[in-house]
């Protein structure tokens, strides 16, 4: 049996505000969130995996929109599998063209480092004979 948290752990767990929890609550990210007999909503570990996951999916730039897309097609059961790995893949091609881009920024720039440092040395270079007379 799961072990069961509160909205507080699981904000202290996961690093979401109360105020996200609801929210994606309210738009079906997360369902069948447990109650306590006084309304309290109960989390497990199972929802703390997934909100994880949810987490990932944001912070790698998918939408709002496409996650949710993605959360309905996972409540819906196993026969959804085919399209929850197409969503996956197109979201992984994106992000893999955004790193290949970052990675050829990243690669100017150092380009760049590399053309001021050997400035800088010509110019030490240039200066050590004047210094001297």
């Amino acid at each position: 049996m799961d072990k069961l948290y509160s909205i507080q752990q699981i904000t202290e767990i996961t690093g979401l505000s109360a105020h996200t929890l609801r929210y994606y609550e309210k738009i079906h990210l997360i369902h069948d969130i447990q109650r306590d007999p006084k309304g309290y909503r109960q989390y497990t570990d199972t929802d703390i995996l997934w909100l994880d996951f949810l987490m990932r999916l944001r912070e790698t730039g998918m939408s709002i929109q496409d996650m949710k897309a993605f959360a309905d097609l996972r409540s819906q059961g196993d026969h959804t599998v085919a399209l929850r790995k197409q969503l996956l893949q197109s979201h992984y091609q994106l992000m893999q063209s955004q790193i290949d881009q970052q990675q050829q920024h990243l690669n100017k720039i150092a380009d760049k480092v590399n053309h001021y440092t050997q400035l800088e040395e010509q110019v030490d270079l240039s200066t050590i004979g004047k210094d001297s007379e």
